[in-house]
């Protein structure tokens, strides 16, 4: 069988490491020709994410906390079914699952500091609500015309 076009990067110089993921073939849905039937093109792909050691130890630790809704006993599974080759599936789904670690591994962002709001901002809006007032309060009165 010809290898996948991996490594599928992750981050930097982390790839997917192909001999923790574990693959399983089933019948897809939709539309396939004439052997769809006996054709096996839906793939799942399978990576152990508890037990992993091909992660740095802080990256695993934040990937099981931030995918936590997705893991099965701390793997986590990819489904590909769109293409009737399995082969293109199959690549969808590495590319998949190395997507979905990237996002999760990534360091959270900066936390936000607290700045004073400037002056002219604050003014703007209260002139605005001071208008938007003056503009309500001309409407309920009837006027000297009657």
């Amino acid at each position: 069988m010809e290898r996948m076009s991996g490594p599928y990067a992750i981050r930097g110089a982390v790839s997917l490491p192909e001999a923790e993921l574990q693959w399983r073939f089933s019948r897809s849905s939709g539309p396939g020709g004439q052997h769809v039937n006996t054709t096996d093109s839906q793939v799942e792909l399978r990576f152990d994410l508890a037990a992993t050691r091909a992660l740095p130890e802080v990256w695993r630790e934040r990937a099981l906390d931030r995918l936590a809704g997705r893991l099965h006993g701390g793997v986590l599974v990819v489904y590909a079914s769109e293409h009737r080759s399995q082969w293109r599936n199959r690549e969808t789904a590495a590319r998949r699952m190395a997507a979905l670690l990237a996002e999760a591994t990534a360091p959270p962002p900066p936390e936000r500091r607290a700045r004073r709001t400037p002056r002219g901002v604050v003014e703007r809006r209260l002139r605005a609500k001071h208008h938007r007032a003056d503009v309500k309060r001309g409407r309920g009165r009837r006027g000297d015309w009657e």
